[in-house]
């Protein structure tokens, strides 16, 4: 089969287009035929090396699957050949104390699918396998290149905004990178719940994609004070919730366009880990901070729903054939991607 793969960590010319052997299943799993896989922002972590997490080399990226079953393992009960099927990456014991809880993220063995995983073992390739139970029906009404740029980007939003942060009807949310990849799920759960949603993006074009999503307000972060944007939309109040993943170059701004008592939710940081935090807004303004990690499948199944009935749409920015992986992850890097890329096996 073809596959993208890295050896050593670099830049994007340390991706390599090559044949590999197609996987086989183990007892409890599946391989899938990649119809689509899609772009995330840990196939560039990976690829880049994050300093504290080992990366088993050689890997394969690719957290994101859609595509058709073709082989089970001798296990497998629920799951078909030819079931057309999405993936839930998000891999743990389902043994341990957290596991038996629902709470899958706090499972000591706990890793990300396509991120965590390897040696080869993601979706940027013709063929991936994996736990049966990590499959969920494609969505019908959606292509395989739609599905395949909803599952992680959508469960986390949903867990961030919803398990997490509570959001309710009449809540004013700032929405950071409002038409990235999570930026665009965020939007449409605070539409859903009938929250008001404040987009933050770089562009005109860009915040004309988070208002036909369901945003509010919009501001432009490169012509506009966000601070004192947030202060005039709420009059005076602020966020009762932010949507934090940007990280060192947001975080303080996050911080002082949050309400007294508001909830900052946060599930990463693209630019940077090291963020500064004036503590007397935390004790004075009793604010909330709130980690967040990749929702376990019943989160996902839940968001599949609204999905299944046209509430939660996708949004692809473009489809790239596998061969141009490299391409598609310099794009991302440099801001210049609306919603998700596709990846599409030759």
């Amino acid at each position: 089969m073809k596959a993208v793969v890295f050896e050593r960590h670099g830049g994007p010319e340390v991706l390599q287009y090559q044949d590999l052997p197609e996987p086989r299943p183990g007892p409890n799993e599946v391989v899938i035929q990649v119809k689509a896989s899609a772009c995330n922002f840990n196939d560039i972590w990976a690829r880049r090396g994050l300093p504290g997490m080992k990366i088993i080399l050689p890997h394969i990226s690719g957290s994101d699957a859609a595509g058709a079953v073709v082989e089970v393992g001798s296990e497998v009960k629920k799951v078909r050949v030819g079931d057309e099927v999405v993936v839930h990456c998000g891999l743990s014991c389902r043994q341990c104390y957290y596991c038996a809880h629902g709470d899958e993220y706090f499972c000591p063995d706990f890793k990300i699918w396509g991120f965590q995983t390897g040696p080869l073992d993601g979706s940027h390739a013709q063929y991936c396998k994996v736990p049966a139970l990590n499959t969920l029906a494609k969505p019908k009404q959606l292509s395989f290149e739609e599905a395949a740029s909803m599952p992680l980007v959508l469960v986390t939003a949903w867990r961030m905004l919803v398990t997490r942060a509570q959001i309710k009807a009449g809540d004013f949310v700032v929405v950071w990178g409002a038409a990235g990849g999570l930026g665009v799920m965020a939007v449409q759960v605070a539409r859903l719940f009938n929250a008001r949603a404040i987009a933050v993006a770089s562009s005109e074009e860009k915040l004309e994609l988070a208002r036909r999503l369901g945003a509010e307000f919009t501001v432009n972060r490169k012509k506009q004070d966000i601070l004192q944007e947030v202060r005039r939309i709420t009059e005076g109040k602020r966020a009762d919730i932010v949507f934090e993943h940007i990280g060192a170059e947001t975080w303080p701004v996050s911080l002082q366009c949050l309400k007294w008592g508001g909830t900052l939710v946060t599930c990463g940081a693209t630019s940077g880990f090291e963020a500064t935090t004036d503590i007397r807004l935390l004790w004075n303004k009793q604010q909330n901070y709130l980690g967040s990690h990749l929702g376990n499948k019943g989160e996902l199944i839940d968001a599949m729903r609204f999905v299944e009935r046209g509430l939660i749409k996708p949004v692809v920015d473009r489809v790239m054939p596998l061969k141009d992986l490299a391409r598609a992850q310099q794009l991302m890097e440099s801001n210049e991607v609306q919603g998700k890329i596709a990846i599409v096996p030759a």
